[in-house]
């Protein structure tokens, strides 16, 4: 039977009816263990009970109001991620691509209320992703994301992320923003050295320019830190979150100080659906078992314990894994065989991971994980290594017969 989905996916041959924890069980009734995550989104797993609590609670009084209202979840929400970060001011949308449309505006907005229209331009790294949008795309400059679509959209300069020198010679009279994800994520989980993040700070203040993170694969405690910033001490002047922040629910911010938000006043953006009273109750609930204390901690704790684990396979399958990357529960595993074929070969061994660029698999695993279900992930980790070998051998050995 063929789909009226646009095919604009390459999916698995599996369907999943129901989840629990760090599980998800298949229509064929198989369980996978989820080291993907949905992509960094499950961030407290399957069937959370606090978190169905807020659904259920929330959704039997009111889904939507609009932003023409006061929605108080809403208040509370960005209150609480105001405090918890840098930031002054929240604006909500319903995706991390909308969070960074919101975020090139503000910067564009806040360098023409300054006095500087013509600094439209941002700057940004070659392996990035920001998102699907035509703006999106045009940040990431990916030309696979960008044929087709027609004209790129203007304002955007990608440069390789090498040294701070290439950074200011690549910044002209148009640049008025800098915008950067202190890890890539679909660029291979690239860890962005806390030296450049620092000289990035440094540039924006000599220059007046804005400094923007996307922190929406890497926020929400995936690093082991409530936001990666925490890490290497740098504070932007905007942030974009989404993924973990709803837990599963569809949702995105777009976080900011005051300065840099000076020229968002009534009128100048908005969404329908953005921060609705839904959303909001599904984020608080998100923070309040983030936000408990230790939470954090140890996650960074089992991110260590992971990246050692996954250390000695390496050093077991030198033939199948070259390279393990990452902070926290954000880590990439760089193969010597495709990643789409380790991947396949990980579902047969019933666990989830997601490929990447720089022939990468991402593991993603919710932030509930247990030691237990660390070592399980491994072990089914180490076995399709072992599968993958074994595929190896028995080409070798047709080849040569």
């Amino acid at each position: 039977m063929s789909s009226a989905i646009v095919p604009v996916y390459a999916r698995a041959d599996i369907a999943f009816e129901r989840g629990d924890g760090c599980w998800l069980t298949a229509t064929d009734g198989e369980r996978y263990l989820d080291f993907g995550g949905g992509i960094a989104v499950a961030s407290l797993g399957y069937s959370h009970p606090h978190l169905v609590a807020a659904l259920s609670e929330q959704g039997a009084k009111l889904w939507h109001s609009s932003n023409l209202f006061q929605i108080p979840g809403g208040e509370r929400l960005a209150a609480r991620l105001a405090e918890a970060t840098f930031a002054d001011l929240v604006f909500f949308s319903n995706s991390g691509a909308e969070a960074n449309e919101a975020a090139i505006k503000m910067a564009r907005k806040r360098q023409s209320v300054g006095g500087h229209p013509e600094r439209y331009r941002i700057l940004t790294f070659e392996g990035a992703f920001h998102g699907r949008t035509l703006a999106t795309i045009a940040a990431g400059g990916q030309a696979k994301y960008i044929e087709g679509f027609g004209p790129k959209v203007d304002g955007f300069d990608q440069i390789p992320i090498t040294d701070l020198a290439a950074v200011e010679a690549a910044i002209g009279p148009g640049t008025g923003a800098i915008m950067i994800e202190p890890i890539q994520g679909e660029g291979g989980v690239r860890v962005v050295a806390p030296a450049f993040l620092r000289g990035l700070r440094r540039i924006c203040d000599e220059r007046g320019l804005v400094l923007i993170f996307d922190e929406i694969q890497t926020g929400v405690g995936r690093t082991g830190r409530l936001f990666a910033y925490e890490l290497v001490g740098v504070t932007p002047d905007i942030m974009t979150i989404a993924k973990g922040i709803g837990g599963g629910f569809p949702m995105g911010a777009c976080l900011a100080t005051a300065d840099a938000a000076k020229g968002m006043t009534a009128g100048v953006h908005g969404t329908t659906f953005g921060g609705n009273p839904l959303a909001m109750a599904i984020g608080n609930a998100v923070l309040d078992v983030v936000l408990e204390p230790g939470f954090v901690e140890r996650v960074a704790h089992l991110g260590l314990l992971l990246r050692q684990r996954l250390a000695e396979l390496r050093d077991r399958h030198p033939q199948i894994v070259e390279e393990i990357r990452g902070e926290g529960l954000m880590v990439g595993v760089k193969l010597k065989v495709p990643n789409t074929e380790f991947a396949a070969a990980a579902r047969a061994e019933r666990l989830l991971t997601i490929p990447a660029g720089d022939n990468i698999v991402r593991l993603l695993p919710p932030l509930i994980l247990t030691e237990e279900e660390l070592s399980e992930g491994v072990l089914r980790l180490d076995a399709a290594c072992r599968r993958m070998e074994s595929e190896i051998a028995a080409m070798r050995k047709g080849v040569a017969e």
